[in-house]
Parts: structure tokens; sequence; C-alpha cells
């Protein structure tokens, strides 16, 4: 994972970071408030020698109580000095226990010792670090004094003496909050990456690059009522899922620019990552744009077109292929473009025999000799094989990704088994994708009419203006029809010739 990796993954996991970072909070403030109040008393001491006299003397009486103040640091926290400060004060602790609430240091080059006891009360503090510097002068009088008899040539002297704190030196709530945001913060992160990792789902075009290098040719925005109101025509012009398909048709024109694949097959890598809806909107945008088109329900298993668009389907595909009625007379009309659809027709026991046959094959040659673009819904690749046979036959597939829907490795089998038929693969179309946040598609969208193109806005309106359906839609009883769905007037069909 390179930089932009992390900070995709920050993005799509940012609630998650902020939620570990206020748990981190909340933990540094439930320590601060559970953890009992430490309160600390200092006291400090001052070693000297006894001898005087000149100069070097002194030196030398320095220099010698400096070599002896770590002794005596390191003699504060022992039982000779400990258990007399114990029994002066009546506790009922040990000199094990004693010894750690004690902390005794000294500065360097200097011949002073400090000495720092913690206990929950203040007045105790003081009192045991009061007791165990006075318990260290006798004990460093009696150590240091000469076996022959005599005073000590050190002595100890309190300088600071000890006294009880007003404020607790633990817990510490600034410094609690500080780790504890810290330490949530740094969990988060790292629940972020592992749960990246882990995600193989598809997500993003760069989730869809790390598997193909195929041309994602659009991503289609996300939209809560698509699924009571599956077409474009019903929703704005400029709304988001609009504009999506109308970029799904410039940058399929481009990566068709040679122009050989007339017919377009649009299958999914498995059920539910809206193929259907794709294909039908795309048709509905081509035709939008002055192409005859005809929309092919070659979905056998689970035809969707004919339901979407209103359309009778016990009439189609399956009767022609069968050679019950010539395609002509299957063909219906929809909306006021040149879009034609042939849904599916009965739903047959051997759809991948039916689509596979030479009758499917000459059939696709025959619309594409009639029709600008032939767009064909097949079903998914993986659960079974009637998209890689009938891909065969087509001249580029168009692979639908469903965001959050599938898996990598379900992409790569999906495209190895086109790979295997020598299917021409057009290119990728990322479906169900966000309209905000880490992984969305599109950067932005017109939101008014004066915000389109004037490309856009001219070929929508030559579309208009040119249509045959304009002055039959004026009629009140196709108006109505419409309105339902479909409008089918087979005598301005384009002829299909056999």
């Amino acid at each position: 994972m390179d930089l932009r990796d992390y900070l995709l993954t920050l993005r799509r996991n940012w609630a998650l970071v902020l939620a570990a970072t206020l748990l981190g909070l909340l933990g540094g403030g439930g320590v601060s408030l559970l953890v009992k109040p430490t309160y600390t008393a200092d006291t400090q001491l001052f070693v000297a020698t006894q001898s005087s006299g000149t100069v070097t003397e002194l030196q030398q009486g320095n220099s010698f109580s400096q070599a002896r103040v770590q002794s005596y640091v390191k003699t504060v926290t022992t039982p000779i000095v400990l258990q007399p400060a114990i029994d002066s004060l009546g506790l009922g602790v040990t000199t094990d226990e004693m010894a750690q609430r004690v902390k005794a240091s000294t500065d360097l080059n200097t011949v002073l010792i400090n000495i720092s006891v913690s206990d929950s009360s203040p007045a105790q503090a003081a009192a045991s670090a009061q007791a165990i510097a006075n318990s260290l002068i006798k004990a460093v009088d009696q150590l240091e004094r000469p076996k022959g008899g005599g005073s000590s040539p050190v002595s100890l002297s309190i300088i600071t003496p000890a006294q009880a704190p007003t404020q607790p030196s633990a817990p510490n709530p600034k410094l609690n909050l500080i780790l504890g945001i810290l330490i949530g913060l740094a969990l988060g992160v790292a629940a972020a990456i592992l749960r990246t990792s882990l995600d193989v789902r598809i997500r993003s075009e760069a989730d869809v690059r790390r598997v193909t290098d195929s041309a994602v040719l659009g991503g289609i925005a996300f939209d809560q009522d698509a699924a009571k109101k599956p077409l474009l025509t019903q929703f704005g012009p400029q709304s988001q899922r609009a504009e999506s398909f109308r970029q799904l048709r410039t940058n399929l024109q481009f990566a068709n620019v040679s122009g050989h694949a007339k017919s377009v097959l649009m299958t999914s890598s498995l059920p539910g990552e809206g193929k259907s809806t794709t294909a039908t909107n795309l048709a509905i945008a081509l035709s939008q744009a002055g192409q005859n088109v005809c929309l092919v329900d070659a979905d056998l298993r689970r035809p969707m077109v004919g339901e979407y668009l209103g359309l009778d389907r016990n009439a189609g595909l399956t009767t022609a292929l069968v050679g019950a009625a010539d395609v002509n007379d299957l063909l219906q009309s929809w909306g006021q473009g040149g879009l034609y659809v042939l849904t599916s027709g009965q739903i047959p026991p051997n759809p991948s025999e039916l689509l596979g046959s030479d009758e499917m094959k000459d059939l696709i040659g025959r619309l594409e000799l009639a029709f600008d673009a032939v767009i064909i819904d097949a079903p998914p690749l993986l659960p079974v094989t009637d998209a890689a046979v009938l891909a065969q036959h087509v001249g580029g597939v168009l692979m639908v990704v469903g965001s959050q829907k599938i898996k990598q490795h379900d992409l790569k089998k999906s495209l190895s088994a086109l790979e295997l038929v020598g299917a021409n693969l057009l290119g990728v179309v990322l479906n169900r994708v966000p309209a905000k946040g880490a992984d969305a598609y599109a950067y932005t969208y017109y939101g008014s009419e004066e915000g389109r193109s004037p490309v856009e806005a001219s070929v929508d309106k030559h579309s208009a203006d040119s249509s045959p359906w304009v002055e039959a839609l004026a009629e009140p009883s196709v108006r109505n029809n419409y309105d339902q769905g479909a409008v089918r007037s087979p005598s301005v069909f384009p002829r299909i010739r056999g």
C-alpha cells in the first residue's frame, strides 16, 4: 500500500478511527476518575564534612562528600533507614512495602540528596518523608563514625523540610487524556488498515484496477430510489444518475471508436450487481442521442427488461429462436427515441443451448445490420455459462461490477471466463457507486439545465425534435400509454432482413 491507499483507507474508515479515538479519550478520563489519588512529599538534605582548615583540605572534603553521596542515596531504601522511620510513625508496613513508595536521588556534582515519598494521604506522605530524612541522618552518623571512637567526619542536615502537598501527583488527568487520545487513534488506524486488508470487496475504481487493466468506462451513481424507479427517465435530466449514464454513453463510443462492436453484451459476475438496469438505461441513453437502438433481453433465467419497461415478454427472443415468429413481428418500441426492445419470451428449459445456437448468431447479425447499436442483457457469468457462450457472438462485452457487491476474486474468475472464450472486453462499468465520499467515482455533476454542456444539450434537443414520436405523443391515448411504459407502432420498425 502506498500513501494514497492509506489515505483512502482512512477516508473509508473515518468513523471507525473517530470512534476508537473517542473511546481512548473516554478511557483516559475513566482512569483519571477511578484511580485513587496519590500525593508525593519531597525533602532535601545537604552532605558536609566536619573538617576545617586550608582551602586544600576543604576541596578534599568536598570531593569526599560527593563521592559518598551516591552511597547515601542507595542507603535511603535499606532497612537501616526505613525501619526506624516506620517505628517512629507506627506504620503497619514492611520495609519492602515502604521502599516501593520512596525514591532517592542526587544531582550530578552536588552534595544534595532528594527524598520523595508517595502516599494516599498528603499528611502521611510529608510525615514519612521527614521521618526517613531524620533516620538517614542518624544512620549515616552511625555508619561513618570511626571504630576507635570520635565523631563522624560527615554530617547531613535537612535544608528543605517536607510539607504536605496540596495537589495529587497522580493521576494526571491531562496526561491521561492525551495518552488516551493517542492510543485510541493508533488503535483506530490499525483497525482501519486491518479491516481494509481483510476486505476484498470491490468498492472503488482503485479496487477494479487491482484486478484488471481494462478501462473503467463509467461509474453509475447509487440512488436509494433506484429500486422503485430503475429507469433514468424517471429521474430529473440533470440528476447524478442520469449524468452517469450519459458519461457511460460517451465513454463507450470512445472505447468502440472503430465501430466494429455494434452489438454489446452486458453481463456481471453475480446476480444483484445491476446489469439489467444498466443495460436498459444505456440503451435509453443511446436512443436519446439520436441512435436506433435494439435492446435484447437475453437473460433467459431471470428476465427483467420487460418488467422495467412495462412490455409484454410472452413473445420475444425465444419465440424468434425457435422459429415461431419473425423478429420483425416481435420487436416492441419504447419511448420517444429510436429504442426497440426484444423481450425474452417464454423461459426455455435449455437457455445455454439456445443462446449458443447458430440461430442466435444469425439473429445478432441481422440486428447489427438494422440498428446503430444492439445492447444485449445476459445472465451473470459465474452461476451459469450463458453469458460466456453468448460473448462469442457479439462485438464487445461490458462487465458490470456492483460496488460492495462482489469480491475481487469473483471478478477475476469472470474476466478469466471471458478471456477463455476470446471475448472482446470493451471495459468495466462500476455500478452502485456512492455519489460522495472516499469511493465516489464522479467528481462533479451538472445540477441545472444551464450547467449542461452545449454538446449534450444540442444532442438531446436534436433527438427530441427529430423523433417520429413527437406528434404521436400529442394524442392523449398515446401519452397515457407512454406514461405507463411502452408505445407500440410496428409500422415504424426498421425492417430486419433475413
